[in-house]
Formats: structure tokens, sequence, C-alpha cells
């Protein structure tokens, strides 16, 4: 998502229910960050954080805009039934409901939009995505009669990356607003998190747009009502972390068995309270150590969460 890093921590996360987590943890904070209200809600499999950023003091902590932004986590994913994995998608719709209900009304224009390289498996969520969506511009166009009457006007797109293209994803994006005139846009990419626990468990809905690429260091052009003139969800789920954040959670997973053994260790207590990720990565930086790792089932979340995006989507429109 969009990032105005603090200047005092490297968050290398998209996630802003991380970021205030990191945030409090780096700051000694026990209640809520000042200018930051979060709300959980937690019901069988599912649950949900909701973080509103309200003025420039929760801005500055965490590095995200002022807006809205709820994660959903979802665990047990990997072997989720069909069943599930619908209940999933009705969770996504209400909440994407509630965040578009807030920016236009019901039959204004939607353009959804893919990020990613559908050549990459971690990366290609976005396009995998685009092409679940039931799209209806063509059809309310060409032969509106085959649709029922009040059908929301969705059209889709999958911009491809720049290496590829050779054309910046703002560039192509503001291309087709400026000839279809759609009223708000939803970004679907894929993330980085700074917990394992959270790879393609976790999706992240936000009403401040996205920066492409900003949670694994190669920052793109901002798509966002500031740049576009139309108000931009994203719907982002991390599929990678860092080398270093894999470093740091076998450790604190160590350091519990150690403890559990060891029943009361000082010096390992004091370890687990603290986030040793900044000494870690120092630690692989300098020998090129520090890689973007997912698990080796990725292939098999990533297609379970493009039912899920797809099926919320499709049903919140």
């Amino acid at each position: 998502m969009i990032e105005k890093e603090n200047i005092n921590i490297d968050f290398r996360t998209d996630l802003a229910d991380e970021r205030a987590d990191i945030y409090k943890k780096s700051n000694n904070i026990v209640d809520n960050i000042d200018g930051i209200e979060t709300n959980i809600n937690e019901e069988g499999n599912v649950k949900i954080t909701e973080v509103k950023i309200i003025n420039e003091n929760g801005e500055k902590s965490i590095g995200k805009p002022i807006g809205n932004y709820i994660t959903i986590d979802i665990k047990k994913l990997k072997i989720a039934t069909d069943e599930e994995i619908e209940n999933y998608g009705n969770v996504v719709s209400e909440e994407l409901k509630k965040l578009v209900d807030k920016h236009v009304s019901k039959q204004d224009e939607i353009l959804v939009v893919g990020l990613g390289n559908i050549y990459v498996t971690p990366d290609s969520l976005g396009p995998k995505v685009i092409n679940e969506i039931d799209v209806t511009r063509h059809i309310l166009k060409y032969a509106p009669e085959y649709l029922e009457e009040g059908t929301r006007c969705v059209s889709a797109v999958s911009p491809g990356v720049l290496g590829t293209t050779g054309i910046e994803t703002l560039e192509i994006i503001t291309g087709i607003v400026q000839n279809i005139n759609p009223k708000l846009i939803i970004v679907i990419d894929a993330l980085a998190s700074r917990s394992m626990d959270r790879i393609s468990s976790s999706i992240q809905l936000a009403d401040t747009g996205i920066v492409p690429g900003a949670g694994v260091g190669n920052t793109r052009k901002e798509l966002s009502q500031k740049t576009l003139g139309i108000p931009v969800i994203a719907l982002g789920i991390p599929t990678v972390v860092e080398s270093a954040v894999l470093v740091n959670d076998c450790l604190n997973m160590f350091i519990e068995k150690l403890q559990l053994e060891a029943k009361s260790n000082d010096y390992l207590n004091r370890m687990k309270e603290k986030d040793n990720y900044e000494e870690i990565k120092e630690a692989l930086i300098p020998k090129d150590y520090n890689m973007i790792v997912t698990p080796k089932e990725i292939d098999e979340l990533i297609e379970n969460m493009k039912d899920v995006v797809a099926r919320g989507i499709n049903y919140a429109m």
C-alpha cells in the first residue's frame, strides 16, 4: 500500500495492522496509537481487524495515509473446502461492500485492475482474479436485454508489469480511466508481510490506493485518488516475506521451545520480547542472503485465494 515510511522503523510490510503492532512494540505502547482506531472481531476461522487512521499523527506513526484498512485473516486456507471458500468469499464481499458504498452509488461504473505477473506464481494473483471477474460493460452496451435491470457496469483489465510492457501501470490505468470514465477502481495485488503465518491467509482492503512493489522495495508510481482523480480501493494478499522475516519467526519458535523446556530464562525471555528482524537483516544483507521467499504450496494457495477474492468481488458487485 502507499508508503510514507517512519524514519525510525523499516516496516517492510504492506499490512496496516502489522505496522501498528510493530510500531507499538518498538515504542513500548500498550494502548492504541494516537491517531489510530483499531477494532477486532473474530468468529470461527475468520478474524477481521479494522484499522482506521484518523489524523496526521496516525499517518506518520505507521507510514500509511489517512483512511480505512480492513484485514481479513483466514486460518487453514490451504486445506479449505469449496464450501469454506464460498463462505470466505461472502466475508470479503461484505467488507468490500462497506468500502465501495462509502465512495460510489449502487449503479456507478467500476473498473477492476489485476496487478502482477501471471508467469511468476507469487505475483500472479491479480491477473488470475481478473480472469474470474463477471464483466458487464460490453453486455450493457451491446446486449442489455440479457442482463437484469439495475446491473452494475463492471470492466476489468490486467495491465502486466513494467518489465514486460515498458509502460508504468499508472500510465496504462490513466489512459483507461480517461476513456471509459469509471467512478471507482478496485486494484488487486500481491503484498509482502512480516509474518510467515499471513502468507496467502490474510486479505487487506484499503480505500487509500496502492503503490505496486512497495513491500519488496520495488516501488512504482502510486495508484490513488490523488493520481487518478477517482477513489481507489486496494485489495491485497501477502504472498512473500523476506528471509529475515523467516529467520526471525523461526528464532521465535526456537526460543518458545526452549522456554517450554527451561521454564524460565531471563535472556531467552528478553530475546522473545524483542523484534530481532533488524539485527537479522543486517547480518544477511552484506552477503546478499536477504532474499524474498514464498512457501512451496504457493500454487495451491494462490488458486484458493483467487477463488475467494473473485467471488468476493463478484458478489459485492
